[in-house]
C-alpha cells in the first residue's frame, strides 16, 4: 500500500505541459517531481533524502520562473517539516509568491521570521505582522523601520506580544500620529506609566479610557511606607531619593509649608485670584500650594484639553466652582456649570467621575515622573543625543523627556 501511495505521489500531473516558447518541458517536470519528493510525508522519506531533494530544488528555483516558484511556495507552505533552505528562499521572493508561506507556514521559526523581517519589503512585513502568536523578538524586528502600515497591523494583532521597550517606541511615535493612541490602548501589555505619559497628546476619548483604566490607588504603598515618613522627617528630609519617593506615596496632597509662606491664605483664595487672569506667577503659586512643581503645573495649565484641571481640583479637594475660576483665568470659552462649552463639559465630566484617591494618584504620578529626575544634566544629555529610551535614564527621566519633548 505504501508503495502505491509513493507511486501516486510521484505520478505525472495533467498540468505538467509547458506552453512557453521553446519548450523546456523537462525543467517543469523535474521541478514537479522534486517538489513531490520534498512534500512526501515523514513516514515515506528520510530527513536526509528530504534535505538532498531540497538542495536540488533550491538550485532549480534560483533559475526557475515566477510560476514555478509560486507553485512550489503554495505546496511548501502547508508542510510542517519542509527543507528550510527552500522555505527561506521562497519567503524572500516577490510578495505574490511569498505570501502563502509568510501567512500560513508553521515551519518558520522565530529566527526565520526575524531574518525575513530584516531582509524583505514593507509588503512582506505587513503579511508577517498579521500572523498568530508573534513573539516579542519578532515584533521588535518587524517594528524596527517603524512603517505605519506594519505598526498598525501589529497593534491590531491581539496575539502578537510586545516587549515594553518596543511599545515605548510606538508610544513615542504616537505623538505625531493621532490614530495610534487608540490602537495602543487595545494592548494588554500597556503599563500605567506608558498610558499616563501618552495622555498628554491623546484625544478626548482616549484620555477618558486612560483615566478610567489606569488611575489606580496607592493604599498598599501608603500602608507599607507609613513608618518611613516619621524617620524621613526626623532626618530633616535630607535624602533626596526617599523624599521624592515619599512625595509620590503621601496621601496629603496640599503643601502646608507652601501655604504658610504664600501671600494667599489658602489654595481656594489663589484660585479665585486666578479668575481675573492666569499669570506665570499664579501658576507657580497654585502649583506649590497643590503640592506639585511649577513644571508640572505649567504642563497642566497649558494643556488644551483641560482634563488635567479636573484632576488638579479633585486631587486637592477643590469644589466644582474652582473649575470655573481656572477656566475663566485661562480665557477659555464656556466657563459655566449650567451651560458649559463642549470642552469644559469634558472637564466637568472628568471631575465628576474621578475619585479623590485616583485623582491624587494621577497627579502625584505626573509630578513625580515629570520632575523627580528633571535636571540640567538630563536636559543637556538628551539634547546632545542621548536616547530618551535608555534604561539608565530611569523611568521618570524617560517620561519627562517624552512628555516635555526635550
Amino acid at each position: 500500500m505504501l508503495a502505491e501511495d509513493r507511486a501516486q505521489a510521484l505520478a505525472p500531473a495533467p498540468d505538467e505541459q509547458d506552453g512557453r516558447a521553446g519548450g523546456l518541458r523537462s525543467r517543469t517536470m523535474l521541478a514537479k517531481r522534486v517538489t513531490d519528493v520534498v512534500c512526501l510525508p515523514s513516514s515515506e522519506i528520510s530527513p536526509q533524502e528530504r534535505q538532498l531533494a531540497g538542495d536540488l530544488l533550491v538550485e532549480m528555483l534560483l533559475e526557475g520562473d515566477a510560476d514555478l516558484r509560486r507553485r512550489c511556495a503554495n505546496r511548501v507552505a502547508a508542510l510542517t517539516d519542509p527543507p528550510h533552505r527552500v522555505l527561506r528562499l521562497l519567503a524572500r521572493d516577490e510578495v505574490e509568491i511569498a505570501e502563502a508561506i509568510l501567512a500560513n507556514s508553521e515551519a518558520l521559526t522565530d529566527a526565520d521570521l526575524v531574518e525575513i523581517a530584516k531582509d524583505t519589503t514593507v509588503q512582506h512585513r505587513c503579511i508577517l505582522a498579521k500572523r498568530d502568536d508573534l513573539s516579542e523578538l519578532v515584533v521588535q524586528a518587524l517594528m524596527e523601520p517603524m512603517e505605519e502600515d506594519v505598526v498598525r497591523a501589529l497593534l491590531c494583532n491581539a496575539s502578537a506580544r510586545f516587549y515594553h521597550r518596543t511599545l515605548d517606541r510606538v508610544i513615542s511615535a504616537s505623538r505625531k500620529n493621532a490614530q495610534l493612541p487608540r490602537l495602543i490602548l487595545r494592548r494588554q501589555e500597556l503599563r500605567a506609566s506608558q498610558a499616563l505619559a501618552m495622555f498628554w497628546w491623546s484625544g478626548p476619548e482616549e484620555r477618558r479610557v486612560i483615566l478610567t483604566r489606569f488611575a489606580g490607588e496607592r493604599r498598599l504603598l501608603q500602608g507599607a511606607a507609613a513608618d518611613v515618613f516619621a524617620v524621613a522627617a526626623a532626618e530633616g528630609w535630607q535624602d533626596p531619593l526617599s523624599r521624592k519617593g515619599l512625595q509620590f506615596i503621601d496621601r496629603r496632597q496640599r503643601n502646608r509649608l507652601a501655604i504658610a509662606k504664600s501671600p494667599y491664605d489658602s489654595l481656594e483664595e489663589a484660585v479665585i485670584a486666578a479668575e481675573g487672569g492666569m499669570t506665570r506667577e499664579l501658576v507657580a503659586e497654585i502649583s506649590y500650594l497643590s503640592g506639585i512643581k511649577p513644571v508640572t503645573g505649567a504642563q497642566m495649565f497649558t494643556d488644551l484639553g483641560g482634563e488635567p484641571l479636573a484632576i488638579l481640583c479633585k486631587a486637592t479637594g477643590l469644589k466644582r466652582p474652582a473649575l470655573v475660576s481656572l477656566w475663566k483665568g485661562l480665557k477659555r470659552d464656556g466657563a459655566s456649570l449650567d451651560a458649559p462649552s463642549e470642552a469644559f463639559a469634558r472637564v466637568i465630566e472628568t471631575y465628576d467621575v474621578m475619585s479623590n484617591e485616583k485623582a491624587q494618584t494621577v497627579l502625584r504620578y505626573w509630578n513625580w515622573s515629570l520632575t523627580s529626575a528633571l535636571s540640567p544634566a538630563l536636559v543637556d544629555a538628551i539634547r546632545n543625543g542621548a536616547d530618551p529610551d535608555d534604561d539608565e535614564l530611569g523611568l521618570a527621566g524617560r517620561t519627562a523627556a517624552l512628555v516635555l519633548d526635550l
